[in-house]
């Protein structure tokens, strides 16, 4: 099966490829990625030569490239390529209604030009908005985004189902809670938390830290998504949640106790705009129909993270250059 992923090289879809080239199924993956600054061609550097993995550096817009890749016998799309950080989506939203709206259109038209049998688009448990101190999200859950980057993500998450009611496109739609694990881009919480804790700088937790987010180790995701990708129904929507709801004060205390840093520590920041207060997502519906539970727990998962980001030290340490510094001290004010 030739699959085009969008965004291979990012976090969540460097760990889908692999994901997929562990299978007994028989792959071929095209992975199209533009290299932005969270595309890392290091993520992937082991499955170079492997005669199963193709890399193509694109823009997701170029619609020549993208209709002459589907073009060349592709029969399933899974589209991971996203800007994707709230705080930069704050400073900026431009990046995000280009590269997630009119990059999802583009790759929408050039799949069904091609005929391509399953277009996956994953998408984020950030359309739905807040949640109060109870309740989950259901795939019926009003979508009420509150960041530019939940925004963006809820628009392109239209398009897709318009294309399927207006021209019967193969399309299932995907949301996820916040996803952790290896290779994640050291600007999001957990592998912020990780690294800073490692050098023994300090974990800035937004306002009074009690914002609470549902954790998803990035393999249990990759799971949902292939079986999303084979037996999912067209049209439909999908919650992949982990089912392990933490606030971020507790995340960043787990965190200094797994790596063996100080609480002293965690520090508290001024909140961001607009910062939801809660995630929560119901995924019964992954459960009764795709057989899908998540297998790893907060503990398990942070514990595994906090191995691997140990590991790979040189990996982390080489994206927190001087153009990331520059952007934390923006963002937190110098350390």
């Amino acid at each position: 099966m030739k699959i085009l992923v969008t965004g291979g090289c990012g976090f969540i879809g460097s760990n889908f490829i692999r994901h997929l080239l562990r299978q007994a199924e028989a792959y071929h993956v095209v992975n199209l990625d533009a290299l932005t600054y969270a595309g890392n061609p290091a993520n992937l550097e082991d499955l170079q030569g492997d005669p199963r993995y193709t890399f193509v550096q694109g823009d997701i817009c170029d619609r020549p490239l993208v209709s002459q890749l589907m073009a060349d016998g592709v029969e399933a799309v899974v589209h991971l390529a996203a800007e994707s950080h709230v705080d930069r989506s704050i400073l900026d939203a431009a990046a995000f209604v280009r590269t997630n709206v009119l990059g999802t259109q583009t790759l929408l038209d050039a799949a069904r030009q091609a005929g391509v049998r399953r277009f996956v688009h994953v998408s984020t448990d950030e359309v739905y908005g807040a949640l109060g101190e109870t309740g989950h999200f259901t795939e019926d859950s009003p979508l009420a985004p509150n960041s530019p980057y939940a925004a963006s993500k809820a628009a392109s998450d239209l398009l897709v189902r318009a294309y399927v009611q207006t021209y019967g496109l193969p399309a299932v739609i995907t949301r996820s809670s916040n996803n952790y694990g290896p290779y994640q881009f050291p600007e999001k919480v957990m592998p912020l938390f990780i690294t800073n804790a490692m050098e023994g700088r300090e974990l800035p937790v937004y306002g009074d830290g009690q914002h609470v987010r549902d954790w998803l180790f990035v393999e249990d995701n990759c799971e949902g998504l292939r079986r999303v990708l084979h037996a999912g129904r067209v049209g439909e929507i999908y919650n992949i949640g982990g089912g392990q709801e933490c606030t971020n004060l507790a995340l960043a205390r787990l965190i200094v106790q797994a790596v063996g840093a100080s609480e002293r520590l965690i520090t508290f920041v001024t909140d961001r705009p607009a910062h939801d207060r809660r995630y929560a997502l119901r995924c019964d519906k992954m459960a009764a129909e795709l057989g899908w539970r998540p297998r790893v727990t907060l503990a398990q998962g942070v514990a595994q993270t906090v191995a691997w980001y140990r590991a790979h030290e040189s990996w982390w340490r080489a994206l927190k250059g001087q153009a990331y510094q520059a952007y934390y001290q923006r963002q937190y004010g110098p350390r």
